[in-house]
């Protein structure tokens, strides 16, 4: 699912890169990394349907996911998330 995600978002505006990675120490943990040209950007993804469903699939993690942002001037999580989205709607 994840993978099939990587290029649609490449496409997206104000996308510089979109990757994944598996942990090598374990093989169900996963990080995902963005680059946004502009917040405006980042938060247009993040209202995204593509990034609900990334958020849906939460439920069928065993463990709770961690969301950090990290941006030139701070670092977020998902409250940030939770108030883009909800401003959004």
């Amino acid at each position: 699912m994840l993978h099939s995600i990587i290029g649609p978002t490449e496409s997206e505006q104000g996308c510089l890169s979109y990757a994944i990675f598996c942990d090598i120490k374990d093989k169900n943990a996963f990080n995902l990394q963005e680059e946004w040209q502009t917040r405006e950007d980042f938060n247009r993804h993040i209202q995204s349907h593509r990034f609900s469903v990334l958020l849906g699939s939460k439920s069928l993690l065993s463990k709770p996911f961690i969301i950090k942002i990290h941006t030139v001037a701070e670092t977020e999580g998902i409250e940030t998330v939770n108030f883009i989205r909800k401003k959004g709607a």
